[in-house]
């Protein structure tokens, strides 16, 4: 017959020094920080550098630049006022449109990409 200490430590299973570790909070806290670094590098870093190029394109533009908005409208900057925020574009010999420099998305000049590699092929 089995006596009550024997059947006790039978009932315990494994003795507590070979159970698996449970992880520390480096072990939790990796995943996150890996997330958030490849949110960094696949989403925030490549928008910071598009913005920053529609930036530099925005305060290079000048009087006679064929540009498309983000409306689709094709003109040519006929002025560009004072508080340098708004720009006046000719759109046809008798329609110019004031509308804020910031809905201006690409130069169709020889330094911006042509009209015909603009367009969508189809």
């Amino acid at each position: 017959m089995i006596d009550w200490t024997t059947a006790v430590v039978l009932a315990q299973g494994e003795p507590a020094a070979q159970q698996p570790e449970q992880p520390g909070i480096a072990g939790l806290l990796f995943p996150m920080f890996a997330i958030a670094v490849l949110w960094y590098f696949l989403l925030l870093r490549p928008q910071r550098r598009q913005q920053a190029q529609h930036d530099s394109l925005l305060e290079s533009l000048k009087k006679n630049d064929r540009v498309v908005t983000i409306g689709g409208i094709i003109g040519t900057i006929s002025s560009i006022h004072a508080d340098s925020k708004e720009v006046t574009l000719k759109v046809d010999d008798t329609t110019r449109i004031r509308m804020l420099r910031s809905a201006i998305k690409q130069v169709l000049n020889g330094d911006g990409p042509s009209e015909s590699s603009s367009g969508s092929g189809g």
